[in-house]
Order: C-alpha cells, then structure tokens, then sequence
C-alpha cells in the first residue's frame, strides 16, 4: 500500500539527489519554500496532509526527473518500492463497452498494462488524455491513475461514466443526493450537472504524469 510517508521520503530524496534540501527543491520549482517543511505534512488536527499532485509535477519538471525517478525513491530502502502492472488505456476508449464492469472496475484483456508503485487499491487503473479538452490541467498524452476504491470529497479531480457511456475528467464541485455538479479543467469547456440516475460509476484520480 502506498503510504503518506512513502510519498514525502520520495520528495526528500529527489531532493537530495538534486544537491537541495526540502526548502530548496520547492523554491526551484517555483513554489513556496515552506511546501514541503517537515510542519505542513501533518495539520494542526494531526491530519496528514499528502503534497499535490501539482507540486510534484512541478518538481519534477524543474530538475528534469521522470516519474519512473520520483517512483524509485518510493520505499523503506534507497532502492525501488513495491510496483505492480496496472491497466491503461486511453480515456476515449474508457467510454467503449467491455473495458469495464458495473462497478467501474477494468476487466477484458484489451487493456495495456504500465508499472506503478502498488496504491493498495487492486482495481486501480490508468488513462491516457487525449486532445486539448482539459488543459491546462491534463495535456495530450499524460496518464492519471484512477483509484476506485478512493473516498471522494468535494474539489477532487475524478473520472465520471455516464450510463450512456460518456467518460469524463472533472472536479468535482457538488455532490447531492440527486445531483452531481462538475467543474471543467478547461474554462472553454462547459460545467456539467449530472442526475445520480444518469452515472454509472464516479472514482478519484489520485496521480498524474505531468
């Protein structure tokens, strides 16, 4: 299972191998040196607080790594953590049948398969964006991984399928017991209110390749 504590030794690591300290490797990237300090991993409430998928991406852009590099640093030892494959296909093929069942969880055997750091979650899965629709967020060609089994909240990036069979990358602004409200990444795209009737599945997307 991929823990709280395993994401921020990665951080430290990578900043380390970039001859930079926590502090440091947050100011090359642009954000505030404070992000990564040892006091805003846990708040006041002594809940942890996991880093943003969009530091890490930043991170990771401003000394060049991969994300197969963040990943090695993931683990109790210097070397690789516990990987396993997951599936991947791309999101317009997400709407196609026989790539998932009624609980939105992959099944069939046209899947791709990626490696990535186990989530503790085994129904977890990737998808590849294509085209412009959600950028600046999600551009062609990035994969996010999807966890089903995630608890969803209010301002969560997630992966919707209509029962119609549309799929969807939002946030997720609402939810009611009638009603979902979401909020697209791309502002030239509309928001979308869906009926509970009208999804089949709704599950959280917990990383991104940027």
């Amino acid at each position: 299972m991929l823990r709280h504590s395993d994401i921020w030794r990665a951080i430290d690591r990578l900043a380390r191998e970039h001859g930079l300290s926590a502090s440091g490797l947050a100011r090359r990237a642009g954000l505030d040196p404070t992000t990564f300090n040892k006091s805003k991993r846990v708040t006041r409430e002594g809940k942890l607080r996991w880093p943003s998928t969009e530091s890490v991406s930043k991170i990771l852009q401003a000394t060049g790594a991969s994300l197969g590099e963040f990943v090695s640093y993931i683990g109790d030892r210097d070397g690789i953590g516990v990987f396993r494959n997951i599936p991947l296909i791309g999101l317009a093929q997400a709407g196609g049948d026989g790539y998932f069942d009624d609980a939105g969880y992959p099944i069939g055997g046209a899947w791709d398969e990626i490696p990535f750091p186990d989530l503790g979650d085994p129904h977890a899965y990737a998808l590849e964006i294509s085209g412009d629709s959600m950028e600046p967020v999600y551009r062609d060609g990035d994969i996010i991984i999807v966890a089903p089994h995630a608890n969803i909240r209010r301002g969560d990036r997630i992966v919707v399928r209509t029962r119609d069979g549309e799929v969807m990358a939002k946030h997720l602004r609402r939810r009611s017991a009638r009603r979902i409200d979401l909020e697209s990444f791309n502002p030239e795209h509309e928001d979308r209110t869906l009926s509970v009737d009208e999804v089949e599945w709704i599950a959280r997307v917990v990383w991104a390749s940027q």
